[in-house]
């Protein structure tokens, strides 16, 4: 009798380590944004303009280190993508120009294509069994939050015994570790003989002139429109309106006295209970329609958005809303990255997600550098806040007509 194959392989098991280091350097980016913007004495828009590019950057170098992956190895992709992040790390902790920053980001960008989902969650679909497939995805995305639990707390620990520049080189050497983990990583190709016959720029052409595939394109959007402006500007937004932390009270007794910790808090809150809600999204995955939980998704955190500007900012609104929002902060990822390889395949899931992902960073530009800016004009983020919610409930009803059928498949 043949014994069940293992959800937890090797490969599973180094991506996931993967991806926590590079999602926890880049959630930490926020964290940055005050004492950057005061040391220099630059307008917000300033440094939000190089997490802008950063995160554009990153949409850029998805398909083209997710094609590197499937031309090269996966593992020379991973490899090529944390020295450019090590580097544009470095180069920023001695940038003292704003145009420098935001050059530099470019690098930084990039090495996150290439340590981030686009090559991890396409080599670990590869590795997986059919019937563990949903789960590993959604264990891979989870390991994003895990990095994101510990990025921004640690970069606040960090700043308050050295300055960011040295923070930055920390990083950068941290990136450059997780390389000694590649020898565990070894994938097989598991496609079929029809997806390894059919050249990409055939499946590319399929997937392109399907209607479904460019919905889940156009859907993803928003879902990097509000991810990144609340990673960006939410730890700042905290710090500048956030009411009093009371004295005795139950986050003072955690150590949590300033409202600069609670926007750290709430970065690290909304990670941790996106690893429930990621993995929750990967077992549903398997069951239930993945369009349907996708546009539920995408509703749900419409409502929680509306809900928490509509309200006066407290402490308890700021954890409530953290909570809610990262039960649903990347559940979208499993549920995209496994729809794509449903109805097209494994062979090229990593080029075909590497460009709907580029839809996602496109709305990561705007919300980051749309959050700067318009700070910078109106002195808050109001405006900003309410297109997120719009956007938001767009992806919410463009997912509905989505044909999960494979009807790209070669025949």
């Amino acid at each position: 009798m043949q014994s069940k194959a293992p959800l937890f392989t090797p490969v599973l098991l180094v991506g996931c380590f993967i991806i926590v280091v590079s999602f926890a350097v880049r959630a930490s980016f926020g964290v940055f944004q005050i004492p950057i913007a005061d040391g220099f004495g630059w307008l917000r828009s300033e440094f939000s303009l190089a997490i802008a590019i950063q995160n554009l950057a990153w949409g850029i170098g998805q398909p083209i280190f997710g094609a590197i992956a499937e031309r090269v190895g996966d593992r020379k992709a991973i490899i090529l993508g944390a020295l450019m992040y090590a580097a544009g790390l470095v180069l920023s902790s001695f940038a003292i120009s704003p145009q420098a920053h935001q050059i530099y980001e470019i690098l930084v960008g990039f090495g996150v294509a290439g340590t981030g989902f686009g090559v991890i969650l396409a080599v670990v679909g590869r590795a997986s069994r059919d019937e563990h497939r949903s789960m590993s995805l959604a264990i891979a995305t989870a390991a994003g939050s895990a990095g994101q639990v510990i990025g921004a707390p640690l970069a606040e620990y960090l700043l308050t015994f050295m300055s960011w520049q040295n923070v930055f080189i920390v990083f950068a050497a941290i990136i450059l570790f997780t390389l000694l983990s590649l020898p565990m990583m070894k994938s097989p190709k598991a496609a079929t003989r029809q997806e390894l016959e059919e050249s990409m720029g055939e499946i590319l052409v399929k997937a392109l002139k399907d209607p479904s595939y460019t919905m889940i394109f156009l859907g993803f959007f928003s879902c990097g429109y509000q991810l990144a402006f609340v990673t960006a500007h939410f730890p700042a937004f905290v710090t500048e309106l956030c009411g009093p932390i009371m004295p005795g009270g139950a986050l003072h007794s955690i150590g949590i006295t300033t409202t600069s910790a609670l926007g750290a808090l709430a970065i690290s809150l909304i990670g941790f209970t996106n690893i429930l809600g990621t993995l929750l999204a990967g077992y549903l995955g398997k069951r239930y329609t993945k369009k349907y939980l996708l546009s539920a998704i995408y509703a749900g955190r419409t409502v929680i958005a509306a809900w928490f500007i509509m309200t006066p900012m407290t402490p308890t609104t700021v954890l409530i809303f953290s909570a809610a929002m990262g039960s649903l902060w990347l559940a979208t990822v499993p549920l995209t990255s496994g729809l794509i390889a449903h109805i097209y395949g494994l062979r090229y899931m990593g080029t075909l997600y590497g460009i709907v992902f580029f839809s996602h960073q496109l709305g990561s530009f705007a919300g980051v550098w749309l959050g700067g800016k318009m700070y910078d004009v109106y002195g808050d983020y109001t405006l900003v806040w309410w297109v997120g919610v719009g956007v938001g409930a767009f992806s919410a009803l463009i997912h509905l007509p989505v044909d999960e059928k494979r009807s790209a498949q070669p025949a």
